[in-house]
């Protein structure tokens, strides 16, 4: 039997000014917030990041929820073991189906039937991660993440639970703490009033399959290089064709397979060149 699960809730539970944190999490949750739960065998590694900045003060201000859930907890015998060898013999352990069940079980409290509450397992060989899929699970009502660790999540689980596997590249980490703080981040800069002006998210890398234009600032002349002039004409109509054509010049120089997307999107020849 185990202990009583560990959950750790970070945030408010209501909009009212407080200087103490509260328990964010309950069975109703904070109401219309966008939540995210995070099974892990590190949940000391969250808010991390997700604690600072704009993200941090979204979470204090109520805009968004974070509970995390101690995978450890629904371990099995006294040293709540969560890992056994692989079937067929190899190196590492893999995750227990019965463990990993009985923490999603308890994930699934206080998700409102007919929500729209995706559950996913960050893992190498998911489905690649992108802006339009933060888009997605920004409009959703919040997300499970499963952080997996050593050699993955034994299969049955997640057959069982229908979980999406996403990936955020075709490279390894250690688990996945590091990827769903990567994940929620994306989606909760999309929440409404989080950055303060949503015309940053429309115009930014990826909105359009194109990747952003470059940027510049203060001072004029750095180093002997000059802000482009056109940036400093005022004229917004040439300020936007420099800001358009830049961006369609980097996304079909580093990101062939966007460059691809957009000229699709556009009806043209997605192996067009782009005009110069």
């Amino acid at each position: 039997m185990a202990d009583k699960p560990q959950i750790r809730s970070h945030g408010r539970k209501s909009i009212a000014p407080s200087p103490k944190p509260r328990e964010l999490m309950s069975e109703t949750g904070l109401a219309g917030a966008w939540g995210a739960k995070v099974i892990t065998l590190l949940p000391q590694a969250f808010p991390g990041v997700l604690g600072e900045s704009l993200t941090g003060r979204a979470l204090k201000a109520g805009l968004w929820q974070l509970e995390t859930i101690d995978l450890r907890a629904f371990g099995e015998g006294r040293h709540r073991n969560v890992d056994d060898t692989p079937a067929g013999g190899g190196a590492g352990m893999v995750l227990r189906a019965d463990v990993v069940a009985r923490a999603l079980e308890h994930a699934a409290r206080g998700v409102k039937p007919g929500a729209d509450w995706p559950v996913i397992y960050l893992s190498p060989r998911g489905k690649p991660f992108d802006q339009r899929k933060a888009g997605r699970l920004a409009r959703a009502d919040g997300v499970t993440l499963l952080c997996g660790r050593f050699e993955g999540v034994d299969e049955r689980v997640i057959e069982a639970y229908g979980i999406e596997e996403v990936s955020l590249g075709d490279f390894i980490l250690t688990g996945g703490e590091i990827a769903a703080q990567a994940l929620i981040d994306a989606c909760v800069r999309l929440i409404p009033r989080v950055l303060g002006n949503q015309a940053s998210t429309e115009e930014e890398s990826f909105s359009d399959f194109l990747l952003e234009h470059p940027q510049y600032t203060k001072p004029a002349v750095w180093e002997g290089r000059e802000i482009p002039e056109v940036l400093r004409s005022g004229h917004h109509g040439a300020i936007a064709d420099w800001r358009r054509e830049m961006a369609e010049r980097l996304t079909k120089e580093r990101r062939p397979d966007l460059w691809r997307a957009y000229r699709a999107r556009r009806g043209g020849d997605p192996d067009e060149d782009a005009e110069q």
